[in-house]
């Protein structure tokens, strides 16, 4: 498993073959939810952009209508951080200025967060106890795989942060 650590003034970190895959893919459907799938009546469109004002439906549209388009943007660019940092499919080095961990460490956020919201990740889960009991019913399920890759998320996420906060 891949993990960050600061290298010369970069944040670096190897990825298998299998890890590109899996980021490229999360880092696509981000985009895709984000522009082709963009629908706010989907729970994960409102989780990544939550209402401003939420007693408040006309003052929600109000901003919403003033900084949605650039909040999208960001998002996507983000995500495209990732696409653009990323090896072929064959894996290897990923190689970050702090610009591009902050924005990785954005659109991992944002992974994340859509990735919760679909598996009914709360507060209180205990993703172990999750996995465990996802494995326990059908070993071989998506819902496996993707918990699995909600914490590879998570531990990527911190792996970079800690390389971060460990520069100051």
């Amino acid at each position: 498993m891949s993990m960050f650590r600061r290298q010369a003034g970069r944040y670096v970190a190897t990825f298998a073959v299998d890890e590109v895959r899996v980021l490229r893919k999360v880092a696509n459907e981000v985009v895709g939810l984000l522009t082709d799938g963009f629908d706010h009546t989907d729970p994960v469109v409102d989780r990544l952009f939550p209402a401003a004002y939420p007693e408040d439906t006309a003052s929600t549209a109000e901003f919403r209508r003033y900084t949605e388009g650039d909040l999208k943007t960001a998002k996507i660019d983000q995500a495209g951080a990732i696409l653009a940092a990323l090896p072929d499919e064959a894996g290897g080095e990923v190689r970050l200025d702090a610009e591009a961990a902050e924005a990785w460490l954005r659109a991992l956020n944002d992974a994340r967060l859509a990735m919760g919201v679909r598996l009914e990740i709360k507060d209180g889960t205990d993703l172990g106890e999750e996995l465990d009991d996802a494995v326990t019913e059908d070993p071989g399920s998506s819902r496996v795989f993707q918990l699995s890759v909600y914490a590879y998320l998570g531990y990527l996420q911190e792996s970079l942060l800690n390389a971060l906060i460990d520069e100051a």
